[in-house]
Formats: structure tokens, sequence, C-alpha cells
């Protein structure tokens, strides 16, 4: 099975999703469960970085239309193990987020999980165009993201209030931005989250 024509091999290990990391909890976020519970997830859902696809295969439980990326193989793989499963409709591909256009499609809402806050300088632009690219004009960007309030110097870059907003500006209206937590399976057990939502206009 060769990968999609779009795909660049991450830099680093070929495959983060050898083990199992610790942000691969087996069920969808609270932060976007209530999202989903609140109705505010609608239309064509892309779950970008989707992982082994809680988020998606939690939007294709609700009716809606879902597709989930990501780079990694073994990722992709368990994600469609769970759909077939769980009986769901949900297209997985093997995908680089940087290159979201090459998908020729168009989405009403787009969540991310756990994927900005790895993105910094030219490539958090040039992931934010590729979000521009297949986000509808007036969909919804919800992005939950490790925050600069969790103590410590281990895991990803820790966003700033101002690293998100500074990022969404010719094109985007920030909605809100909250505190939140991201569910994790190692002690804590839980980090500290923000929640964006972002429209896209």
């Amino acid at each position: 099975h060769s990968p999609h024509p779009g795909y660049r091999p991450p830099n680093g290990p070929e495959d983060l999703y050898t083990s199992k990391p610790p942000w691969d909890i087996d069920r969808p976020q609270p932060a976007f469960h209530a999202l989903a519970d609140t109705g505010q997830i609608t239309g064509r859902v892309l779950d970008i970085g989707c992982g082994t696809g809680e988020h998606a295969l939690m939007a294709a439980h609700s009716g809606l239309d879902a597709v989930g990326v990501d780079q990694s193989a073994q990722a992709i793989g368990r994600a469609r193990e769970k759909a077939t499963d769980r009986g769901l409709e949900v297209r997985f591909v093997r995908h680089d987020a940087l290159a979201l256009a090459d998908l020729g499609e168009s989405f009403d809402t787009v969540l991310d999980s756990g994927l900005f806050h790895i993105f910094t300088g030219e490539a958090r632009t040039a992931y934010t165009a590729a979000l521009a690219a297949v986000l509808r004009p007036g969909g919804h960007y919800f992005m939950l993201g490790f925050s600069d309030r969790q103590p410590g110097g281990w895991g990803p870059h820790r966003l700033s209030r101002t690293d998100i907003e500074s990022a969404f500006t010719d094109g985007w209206r920030i909605d809100s931005l909250v505190e939140a937590t991201l569910d994790i399976t190692p002690e804590p057990g839980r980090v500290e989250a923000w929640l964006a939502a972002i429209t896209r206009v």
C-alpha cells in the first residue's frame, strides 16, 4: 500500500505509533466531546493529525461525513480497524498536514487535537495556510493544544495565548480561546491546554 502522493515523511522517527503514545487515549478528548454534545461540530469534518481516529469516529457516530488524516501509517491502520469494529463510515488517509490543499476537498469543521503545538516559525505559517485551503469560508477550526500554563520542561512546545492569536490574523476570527485540559495516558493523566474556536472569514 503506497502512501498518498502528497505525503512527505516526517522529520525524526519514522512512525510515532510503533508504541502507544501518551496522547492516544482510545476515546475523544473531553473538550471535543463537549463540542459534539453541544452541536458545534457540523457538516463535513476533517480530523487533522487524527492519530487512531477517535475524533473522526465521534463525528461519524453523530451522523457527520468525516475524514481523518495523519502521517503515521500505524495510526491510520488502527483508525481503520476501529471504524470497521464500530460499524462507522470514515475515510482515513495517510497525508501530510502541511499539504492539505492536495486533498482537493473542502470542510465545514476542522478538528485539531495536539497537532498545532508541534509547529513553530515557518512551519506554523505553512500549517495555517494549509488549513485555509480546506476550510470553507464560515467554517470552524477547533484546536486543543499544549499550554504554557503546564509546569516542567518535558513534552512539545508550550503554546502561549499570543502564539495562537498571532497565527490566526488575516482571514481568521478567533471566537474563543479558553483554558482547558488534554487527557493523556500516563500520570498525571491530564495536562494544561488551550481550546481555541476559530472561524475562517
